[in-house]
């Protein structure tokens, strides 16, 4: 069985440049996240707030989290000291609290829109048509303490990679529909985050500048 440290050197390898690996951590312990930052990783994905509140004062400073779960609006105040990156925005509510709270204890963090495009409607996100309609009526851009870098998502859980195509495509899509638009003079506006362990080559053939590989980085949960 080959080590954490071998496998994060594989897919490292395997990575086009330009894409940088966001290691999901989550349910692994921070033992192990250790093994991985003494690889050279820095970009670590948890998606409980709790988790990633008590992991991250563990380990050293410089790493770069990544919330990339369903974040629950009572759990913003706890992460914003932490975390460096919001992948998983997917309301106006919730960029509206984040700077709020960013606001609170003056800092900028980053954010991505998360979009819905998967068959599972247990999957969180904006709709096309609504971040589309957001970013017309000028909901995505008016916050001095965010950062919108760009969009994550989630294709549907299928072996069928011709759905997963389309649906990456779908986000590369509105991707540049957006950057075209309301974040056409933003510096920062230049990430798509897709592509997980089963379907990251089909999303780096489709743009992604960010892809989360767990399992195959940690190997099964440990908890």
């Amino acid at each position: 069985m080959s080590s954490i440290k071998e496998n994060i050197e594989n897919f490292t390898a395997q990575l086009p440049e330009g894409v940088q690996l966001v290691a999901v951590s989550k349910f692994h312990p921070v033992e192990e996240l250790a093994e991985a930052y003494e690889a050279g990783q820095r970009l670590f994905g948890e998606n409980r707030a709790q988790e990633l509140v008590a992991k991250a004062p563990q380990l050293p400073a410089d790493i770069r989290w990544h919330f990339i779960g369903h974040l629950q609006k009572n759990k913003v105040r706890a992460i914003m000291p932490h975390v460096t990156v919001i992948e998983s925005v997917d309301s106006v509510e919730l960029l509206k609290l984040i700077e709020k709270e960013a606001a609170r204890i003056d800092r900028t963090v980053e954010v991505l829109l998360q979009l819905h495009v998967a068959q599972e409607e247990t999957k969180s996100g904006f709709s096309v048509d609504e971040v589309l309609q957001a970013a017309d009526d000028g909901l995505l851009t008016c916050y001095p303490h965010i950062r919108v870098c760009g969009v994550m998502a989630m294709a549907s859980l299928t072996d069928d990679m011709e759905q997963v195509a389309s649906e990456f495509g779908l986000v590369r899509r509105t991707y540049l529909t957006l950057k075209d638009g309301c974040f056409d003079e933003s510096e920062d506006f230049n990430h798509l985050s897709m592509g997980m362990s089963d379907d990251w080559q089909v999303a780096v053939k489709y743009g992604a500048t960010l892809v989360r590989i767990g399992t195959a980085i940690f190997g099964p949960r440990k908890y």
